[in-house]
Formats: C-alpha cells, sequence, structure tokens
C-alpha cells in the first residue's frame, strides 16, 4: 500500500484553505510586527517606555546611540559604536523598524521582512558579542530564525494580505516581493 502524501507549500505556492498551525503562524507574525512596529513608534515618539520623550527622533534624539554606543567592551563595540548617532544609520534602522513591522503585520512582503528582520537582529546580536548569558544563542537569533519560517510557511496568507499580495501583477513579475 503506498504512502499518502502531502501537498508541499511555502511562500511562493500559497494553499486555498487554512490549518490550525497557520492560525498560530499568523498570530506569531503579527505579533512579532508588533515588537517591530512598537521600537519604530517608541523610538521615533518617545513614548516613555524604552525612549524617553527627550530623547525621541522627532525631537532630534538618535534612535540607535543608546544600543550602539552600549556596545563598546564587546567584540565588536568598537565597529558598533563608530555607528551610532550617525543620520544615515538611524534612518536605515527607522524604515527598517517600520517597515519589517508593517509587512509583518499586514502578511505584505514578507520574503522581505524576513530578510531585512533577520539581517537586522543578526547586527543587533553581533553588536552583543560575546553574550553575558549564554555562549551564542539568543532571543536575536531565535526571532530570527522565526521570521525566515515565517515567511517559508506563508504565514502571510492566514490573517492578513499575503494572498492577495502574491496575486498583484509586480509580485507574480518579482516573486522576490512575496
Amino acid at each position: 500500500m503506498a504512502t499518502p502524501t502531502l501537498p508541499v507549500t511555502n511562500a511562493l505556492t500559497p494553499r486555498t484553505t487554512s490549518r490550525p498551525v497557520d492560525h498560530v503562524w499568523a498570530v506569531t507574525r503579527i505579533a512579532i510586527g508588533w515588537i517591530f512596529l512598537w521600537a519604530f513608534l517608541d523610538k521615533a515618539f518617545g513614548w516613555g517606555f524604552a525612549t524617553p520623550a527627550d530623547r525621541a527622533w522627532i525631537n532630534g534624539g538618535s534612535p540607535t546611540t543608546g544600543f550602539l554606543k552600549g556596545t563598546g567592551e564587546h567584540a565588536l563595540g568598537d565597529f558598533f559604536a563608530t555607528l551610532a548617532g550617525q543620520g544615515w544609520v538611524d534612518w536605515l534602522f527607522m524604515l527598517g523598524l517600520i517597515g519589517i513591522g508593517v509587512a509583518l503585520i499586514t502578511g505584505a512582503g514578507m520574503l522581505i521582512a524576513a530578510a531585512a528582520g533577520s539581517l537586522l537582529l543578526v547586527l543587533m546580536w553581533a553588536a552583543e558579542l560575546p553574550l553575558a548569558t549564554n555562549p551564542f544563542m539568543d532571543e536575536h537569533l531565535v526571532y530570527a530564525a522565526v521570521l525566515v519560517g515565517l515567511a517559508l510557511a506563508g504565514a502571510g496568507d492566514t490573517l492578513g494580505l499575503g494572498r492577495w499580495w502574491g496575486n498583484t501583477t509586480i509580485v507574480r513579475k518579482h516573486p522576490v516581493l512575496k
């Protein structure tokens, strides 16, 4: 008797029905998207959670200075500390936060969000080497792996705009935009 096989699906071959696990991935996608979007909002407007109002980007503060200046004693600290407060770094960081956050929350542009988010997280991980509580693993690497998994699982299709976005002309021409 032949063993039945299940269809293989990924971000480039969307399903027409969803499974309970798809909803778990969708909620995870939205939650991580909110983490990125909230980081943007708090750093931009200084709502007093991680960023006080007087250090908000809108008030002339630098969203990268606090974290990057604090990396000076780490292995790659000299490199990352030189980036702290530079305008182009602040803009790239903030555009990355809002772009990744919006893409994850809406479910559109998941492949780019996963790549950009993973790159940002791996750079933040590298800035903290050596880690204080583990030889190599921390939440930055775990989040990066989850982002890749979300994109490959097509998590934007459930509770999101991923299926619609994937059917647009531009995405059909350029599947990397999925």
